[in-house]
């Protein structure tokens, strides 16, 4: 007789979220709308936390609902841990040592692959490079690779939105425009970047448009997850 242990509430998740608490749209591409990936993906939210307490006052407070977050994902038994903004790899170390899955909380964790893979300039479209520091550089890792940011503090839809959190609707197409705007002032900046890291997850659904009009690799926070998806959970080969 085979034994199956049980002990899980609800079973089959892949990719658990640590989601920061924010209410604008979240268009498909952003991991916290499922029908981004071909995965499941369950979602601890973290309330309190929003976009713009990480990225202007963060704190070592912080880590304590965070870690606890990341436990309850690992007692349901998902795969492997991401988060919902790319500024939590301030605490990709801690997390990824709290729990016994794989962590990978930022899409920053993609800058060193991407350098290898071109050994060019990398360049990363961020929310913010005011804030976008040396200390989240090395969270991930990617400390000593050349990098030229671009951020989208100087928007008017973007910035007011969700760097400032002063409300909940948003206008897509606008943010859109936004993004691209920033995506050729990156490249005109620095034409020999060789591939694009997007290091927030409100993004990735103009990675597309990005990609077309700036002609590079696009690395998101989803790619990372459908990566790291197939990482933990490898499928079977069959043969013809």
């Amino acid at each position: 007789m085979t034994f199956d242990p049980g002990g899980q509430n609800i079973c089959g998740i892949s990719i658990g979220v640590l989601s920061l608490e924010s209410y604008f749209p979240k268009p498909p591409g952003h991991i916290k709308n499922p029908s981004s990936l071909p995965f499941t993906t369950t979602y601890e939210i973290l309330h309190g936390i929003t976009v713009p307490k990480l990225l202007n006052s963060p704190s070592p407070d912080m880590l304590v609902p965070i870690l606890d977050a990341a436990r309850r994902l690992d007692a349901q038994g998902v795969l492997a841990i991401t988060g919902s903004c790319g500024f939590l790899a301030l605490f990709q170390r801690e997390i990824a040592e709290a729990v016994s899955i794989p962590v990978f909380v930022s899409s920053l964790l993609q800058v060193p692959m991407a350098y290898q893979m071109t050994r060019a300039p990398v360049g990363v479209l961020t929310a913010s490079a005011a804030v976008l520091t040396g200390r989240h550089i090395e969270g991930v890792g990617a400390q000593g690779i050349p990098i030229v940011v671009q951020g989208l503090e100087d928007t008017e839809e973007f910035a007011s939105v969700i760097l400032r959190n002063e409300r909940d609707g948003m206008d897509l197409v606008e943010v859109q425009r936004e993004v691209l705007a920033a995506g050729r002032r990156l490249i005109e900046r620095a034409p020999d970047v060789g591939a694009i890291v997007l290091e927030c997850t409100d993004l990735p659904p103009y990675a597309h448009d990005l990609q077309r009009q700036l002609k590079r690799p696009i690395f998101d926070l989803t790619t990372l997850a459908t990566m790291m998806h197939d990482v933990v959970l490898r499928r079977r080969y069959f043969e013809l």
